[in-house]
């Protein structure tokens, strides 16, 4: 299965913020993302840079193309805009990380 690894980075002090939004996930985020293909998501921080590291597990990674067009995720990221670097349309800054190692 497809895996998925990319970066974001959160905004100096909120890191508590940031875990406390995603502890109360929105149960409609959460079916998008599996109604998508999404069987596994992971985020994780260094505490040192804030930066963030996701890693998810997907069907068809084509499908992520859409996600965008979803009022839920366009919400969601609206919502998590001001604690982390976002674009203009509120989507977080995301940078694709090149996997170099696996071991299964």
């Amino acid at each position: 299965m497809p895996r998925i690894a990319f970066k974001m980075q959160l905004h100096p002090g909120q890191t508590g913020e940031y875990k406390r939004r995603h502890d109360a996930l929105w149960p409609e985020l959460a079916d998008l993302l599996r109604e998508t293909g999404i069987h596994e998501y992971s985020i994780f921080l260094d505490e040192e840079t804030l930066a963030l590291f996701g890693v998810l597990e997907i069907d068809n990674p084509v499908l992520l193309d859409d996600l965008p067009k979803h009022p839920v995720m366009q919400r969601w990221w609206a919502y998590m805009a001001d604690i982390m670097e976002s674009n203009p349309d509120c989507s977080p800054v995301s940078v694709p990380l090149r996997e170099v190692f696996y071991l299964k």
